[in-house]
């Protein structure tokens, strides 16, 4: 859950630092004093795009800062933020929290720090998605559209796993798809291809050619351009060190002098000459080894240039390789093994194309049966979900709203790229999401048709739509935050005090933060906390209120009668009875926990300081 949020210099609000509870909270003020701040400040925790415009008059950066606790979190969802720290390089505070940061300069780039890490805004929205759920009246139009019905209902079905099984299924068959129309449209292309590979690698097949031949020709030849300089030095070498073939005693070789020497030396029984002996012991050794090699580099080396003439030729055969397929013999053979993986995907022939043609049906059942069973889930969880949402509406004073929610074939167009016909004979467009559309329906009474949500209702009904949406799909995301900014506009009287009720439900499995500029909504919080400027002009702050802080502050909301007996003895009235009816509605109170002021990181403190 979010605990503290600190923000600086964004929009109304010079500084201010809010405390947050379990349960449900409200934030009120006046018009113009920056409650609404305190959710953009959410949503800048939550990625959102950083808009300069919203740094305050006279600063350099605005900061927002939010302290999280995950101890709360189901498995799953404690899992998928583990990771997401980790892989981020994110610390969590000594208390186990965790801070998020996010920086808008007037100038320069945003940055986001998550852990004490600067992160990209990516990683940050990453972490505060899984644990906040930000509601506006931007997400009311959202709800317009039919990609969002689908993913309501999609939560509420929990269609997870048939999903992702549709998803596989769809891309081996979009990829084989692709493969077969890509022969069948180049066939002469790919047969001429395929041809010209087949030249190429018969051409290097009947070369031979072996890895690193033409740098070992190139010594080769060398060599044999210096024949017979080479044998003159090797002989000389080797009679210097072992004597000529034809011994003469005027010649004295270095094997006799060293043999003479360690002769000479042993001889006199003196310990430093013997150890010299000794050393001359290893002397005769590499001579004797040198004289050896020198002896099979000169049996090696031909008698005539014959051998020349083939290393030129079998030169010239290697070039003309070099010079078509790549610079050298290593990319030669590089280029023949590529080639050969190229031709085994080229065969255009009739028995590869029927092979390929059966594997893409195959593929398409598959498709077929995955979205078929997505389709039972959608169709069955639209029944439940339209039921337990109208019965939801008739607690927000709409008893007599009806809420439906229909499935239906999401009809190929005429361009389609993909078409699938269903064994019902439909043609469907396969996506990503499969091949249904998703509609809600409404009708605000009984006896009129249902029509389309975006046709059919007004600001507030859709506002209470919405809320009766998120208590039944609450359940999924149990743990979290959820964060409602004037979600109750248009909406008064009954419908007003059923709202506060359905909140107050909301809170027994959800942190509720909710921004409202209705007393009847607000007398159900556990926590109130007011935006105002605090007699500094052009500066808000919050403040949380206690019990007649609070009294007064509703009296202001009912009619402005803050002041007034008459307003707080009805403020008081309506407080008193929403927090009794809010035990009636399984929500008692929640002890208020006392909180330490916000550690900042160092890295969140360098950039509020900058």
């Amino acid at each position: 859950m979010l605990s503290e949020i600190r923000i600086e210099s964004l929009g109304a609000i010079s500084t201010a630092t809010a405390e947050f509870d379990r349960g449900f909270t409200v934030l009120t003020g006046e018009t113009g004093t920056g409650k609404t701040m305190v959710v953009t400040g959410l949503h800048l925790l939550g990625g959102a795009r950083a808009d300069t415009t919203r740094v305050r008059s006279g600063a350099a950066r605005a900061v927002v800062e939010g302290r999280f606790t995950t101890t709360e979190l189901g498995d799953g969802i404690q899992a998928l933020v583990d990771e997401i720290l980790d892989s981020s390089g994110a610390e969590r505070d000594d208390d186990g929290s965790v801070i998020a940061a996010r920086s808008v300069s007037r100038d320069g780039p945003s940055r986001a720090y998550l852990g004490g890490r600067s992160v990209p805004a990516k990683s940050l929205s990453s972490f505060t998605t899984e644990l906040l759920a930000l509601h506006g009246q931007n997400d009311q139009l959202r709800l317009m559209r039919p990609d969002e019905q689908r993913v309501a209902l999609d939560r509420f079905a929990g269609v997870d796993t048939p999903l992702k099984r549709y998803r596989r299924a769809r891309d081996d068959w979009l990829a084989a798809r692709r493969d077969l129309l890509d022969r069948r449209q180049r066939a002469r292309e790919l047969a001429q291809e395929a041809d010209r590979l087949k030249f190429g690698l018969n051409e290097i097949d009947a070369v031979a050619p072996q890895p690193g031949e033409d740098a070992a020709l190139v010594d080769d030849i060398r060599r044999l351009s210096e024949l017979d300089a080479l044998r003159e030095a090797a002989h000389i070498a080797r009679a210097a060190l072992a004597g000529p073939d034809d011994p003469s005693p005027d010649v004295i070789s270095a094997t006799h002098g060293v043999v003479q020497a360690k002769s000479a030396l042993e001889a006199t029984g003196d310990t430093a000459l013997t150890a010299l002996a000794e050393q001359l012991s290893e002397a005769l050794a590499v001579i004797a080894s040198v004289s050896g090699e020198l002896c099979t580099f000169l049996s090696g080396l031909p008698i005539d240039a014959s051998a020349l003439e083939a290393k030129l030729a079998r030169q010239a055969e290697l070039r003309t390789l070099t010079r078509k397929y790549a610079a050298d013999i290593d990319g030669v053979l590089d280029w023949a093994r590529e080639s050969r993986d190229r031709l085994a995907q080229l065969d255009v022939s009739e028995e590869a194309l029927a092979a390929l043609e059966a594997r893409v049906e195959e593929l398409r059942s598959k498709v077929v049966s995955s979205a078929a069973e997505l389709t039972r889930a959608r169709t069955k969880a639209a029944k439940a979900l339209a039921k337990a949402v109208t019965a939801e509406l008739a607690g927000l004073a709409m008893a007599d709203a009806d809420f439906a929610v229909v499935v239906s074939p999401l009809s190929a167009k005429a361009d389609d790229s993909a078409p699938m016909t269903l064994p019902s004979g439909d043609i469907v467009h396969a996506g990503r999401d499969g091949v249904d559309n998703v509609e809600f329906g409404f009708a605000a009474h009984r006896g009129t048709d249902l029509l389309p949500l975006n046709k059919s209702a007004s600001g507030g009904e859709l506002s209470r739509v919405m809320l009766a949406l998120e208590v039944v799909l609450a359940a999924s995301a149990e743990g979290t935050t959820m964060v409602f900014d004037e979600v109750d506009a248009g909406v008064g009287g009954r419908a007003a005090v059923q709202i506060g009720r359905r909140l107050a439900r909301l809170a027994r499995t959800h942190q509720v933060i909710v921004v409202t500029h209705l007393p009847q909504v607000a007398a159900y919080a556990d926590v109130h906390l007011v935006v105002d400027s605090g007699g500094e002009i052009h500066a808000s702050e919050v403040r949380r209120l206690d019990d007649e802080n609070r009294v007064a502050e509703l009296a202001r909301m009912l009619a402005g009668l803050g002041e007034s007996d008459s307003g707080r003895a009805h403020a008081r009235e309506l407080l008193d009875a929403a927090q009794k009816d809010r035990i009636n509605v399984g929500q008692g109170p929640i002890t208020v926990s006392t909180k330490r002021s916000m550690k900042r990181s160092s890295a969140t403190s360098d950039v509020a300081n900058r």
